[in-house]
């Protein structure tokens, strides 16, 4: 392979950090300058953070058609808000339009929200990171991402209790092919959306729902990692 084709193949693959970094400039700058933008999220983080579904399922409703703009926009902030859990996000998109077309519009703000992560713990580093997440959570699932790789990724997205934004920097920091990590990630929050869709419309059957789902990908990982590492030790 020449160097020309070595240097475009490396740029192609940095397009979807460049795109994150750019989405979070512009979110940050239009927060800082233009006041209309300000006061949206300042007002989306007084509802988000309410613990009130129904309440965040009218804001939501509120804005129409740019209901999923919203969505993904909320996903994204949210790595940076720890008290407002992403599957309260997962709940309302599928609450407010429908098994389909909530699960679609997750799975993209997933998607969105994932790159996002990826591009600032690529570009940031570890020092820095930490800041947001904590030294002890960076170091643990840098550990368990060393360790696991691709699986890790799969068993995180898939557990709704496990640190789904810590997993996110984490890729970026490690440097983990972005494309193996999209995928891995779309992997592992696909059951969990379908999970929600399917008990959707029963609050305390999705709370009994998500509580045993959690324990049985929990279980399954915990054999998975018994299974490796008597594997390692009799290699």
């Amino acid at each position: 392979m020449s160097k020309e084709e070595s240097t475009k193949k490396k740029s192609k693959s940095k397009w979807p950090v460049y795109l994150s970094l750019m989405i979070v400039v512009l979110l940050v700058v239009g927060y800082f300058t233009i006041p209309s933008i300000q006061s949206f999220f300042n007002e989306a983080w007084q509802v988000l953070t309410s613990g009130n579904r129904k309440e965040v399922e009218s804001w939501v409703a509120q804005f129409g058609a740019w209901g999923p703009v919203v969505l993904i926009i909320a996903m994204i902030a949210q790595m940076f808000m720890i008290i407002v859990p992403s599957v309260m996000l997962m709940v309302t998109s599928i609450l407010a339009y429908g098994a389909v077309w909530g699960s679609l519009i997750v799975l993209f703000a997933v998607f969105i929200a994932s790159s996002v992560g990826y591009a600032i713990g690529k570009l940031l580093g570890r020092d820095r990171v930490q800041r947001i997440i904590g030294k002890k959570t960076e170091k643990k699932v840098s550990t368990f991402l060393k360790d696991y790789g691709f699986w890790a990724v799969i068993i995180t997205r898939l557990n709704p209790f496990l640190s789904n934004d810590a997993i996110s920097f984490v890729g970026g920091i490690l440097r983990m092919g972005y494309w193996k990590f999209i995928g891995a990630t779309l992997i592992g929050i696909t059951p969990l959306i379908l999970f929600i869709a399917i008990l959707g419309k029963s609050t305390n059957s999705m709370k009994t729902g998500l509580l045993w789902g959690s324990l049985i990908s929990l279980v399954i990982f915990l054999l998975y990692v018994w299974y490796d590492k008597k594997h390692k030790q009799i290699g």
